[in-house]
């Protein structure tokens, strides 16, 4: 008969499972209430779970089991959940936002090494919201850490593109946990409306303060990227966003045509008074690979060279390079994906347009970070 599981054996073995929002061991968030070895081998172990309603008590469940299972002895696993006090929920609080005080943006920080790209468009129907989520998808595949903020208060349109439509993040004491999809950390306006359909009809003070509550009151732990997805244009939530995150790196995504070209370089251009950098200019729908002939002859639908004009346009204005990041086809298959709910990048990776945004995104975040507005620790000599 095979050595039983000691206890210190199974809480070593939760030390593997990481709560599904908070990304961080049970273990290390006093979630683990107490742990049963029974005389032939069963495992009793008792959970808390941080509000009563938590959407992933089966996921928690599921990964402590197969934890628990993976011991030499083990032979059945119950695992018996039980709901934080409020005393525990206000200690667990503490010790994400590290002693740090509520209400302070975290990626405006001298130290913070999480790159924020905010993606703009001159206009609706360019597709910028399923370039971003394709974008956040495509990082997450490739391993970055990823946020990303459905800054579209108005046409918010994020959570249906990631399938989590109808999702309520969890609160622990005022503290905000980013529903989880595809790898991505995920908050928008959608998520606290009790009607989905139900209008959102702000004025520039509600949509300041909503922006900057995702950005506070949102715990989103270690990031390598912060996305957000603009409304078109460049009104209010454009001007907060220059005002809470300063540092954010403006993406422009444009169509080929002209008309649309045209607006695109104004909305890039709100650099100039923001003070930002333009990261660079995305083109979609580029062009239609010929059903026919191939993907050598390009119908473009469009026109051509919109997002060029923008890249030139933008980098004569700002007084620096402003780049083409990418070009992407035309492909149905794109917009299905938003429909379905998974980013054509996880669907079908090897198609041509899923190519060119999994380089695009790889190109924006793998991007050497500056040293400008980070604290060296240096002090003057003598």
């Amino acid at each position: 008969m095979s050595a039983l599981p000691t206890v210190d054996d199974v809480t070593a073995a939760l030390a593997g499972v990481k709560d599904p929002e908070i990304k961080r061991p049970i273990t290390e968030l006093n979630m683990v209430k107490s742990v049963d070895v029974a005389a032939d081998g069963r495992v009793t172990v008792a959970v808390y779970l941080t509000v009563s309603g938590c959407p992933l008590r089966d996921t928690i469940i599921r990964d402590v089991t197969a934890a628990v299972m993976a011991l030499q002895g083990s032979t059945s696993v119950e695992v018996v959940l039980d709901v934080m006090s409020a005393e525990q929920r206000k200690e667990l609080s503490q010790q994400l936002r590290g002693g740090a005080p509520e209400r302070e943006i975290p990626f405006t920080k001298p130290d913070s090494l999480t790159r924020i790209y905010a993606v703009a468009s001159g206009k609706g129907g360019v597709g910028k919201s399923s370039v971003t989520a394709n974008l956040a998808a495509a990082m997450a595949a490739d391993g970055v850490r990823v946020g990303l903020v459905d800054a579209d208060i108005y046409g918010h349109s994020i959570p249906r593109m990631f399938g989590v439509e109808g999702s309520q993040p969890t609160v622990v004491e005022r503290m905000i946990m980013p529903v989880p999809a595809h790898g991505v950390k995920l908050i928008s306006t959608e998520m606290f409306k009790p009607d989905r359909d139900i209008p959102v009809a702000w004025r520039g003070p509600m949509l300041h303060r909503a922006l900057q509550q995702f950005l506070t009151d949102v715990y989103w732990g270690d990031l390598d990227i912060l996305l957000l997805d603009l409304p078109p244009g460049t009104g209010d939530v454009a001007i907060s966003l220059a005002q809470l995150l300063p540092n954010a790196e403006i993406v422009v995504v444009t169509t080929p045509q002209l008309a649309a070209a045209e607006v695109a370089e104004r909305a890039g251009s709100i650099a100039m008074q923001t003070h930002q950098q333009v990261a660079g200019v995305i083109e979609n729908m580029s062009f239609l690979p010929c059903p026919h002939c191939g993907p050598e002859h390009r119908l473009e639908l469009f026109g051509s060279g919109g997002g060029q004009r923008v890249a030139d346009g933008l980098s004569k204005r700002l007084g620096a390079a402003v780049p083409l990041l990418g070009e992407i086809p035309i492909d149905t298959r794109l917009r299905e994906g938003g429909d379905t709910g998974t980013p054509l990048v996880l669907d079908e990776p090897d198609l041509p347009a899923s190519i060119t945004l999994r380089q695009v995104a790889k190109r924006l975040s793998h991007r050497q970070r500056g040293l400008a507005g980070m604290s060296l620790s240096l002090s003057p000599a003598g």
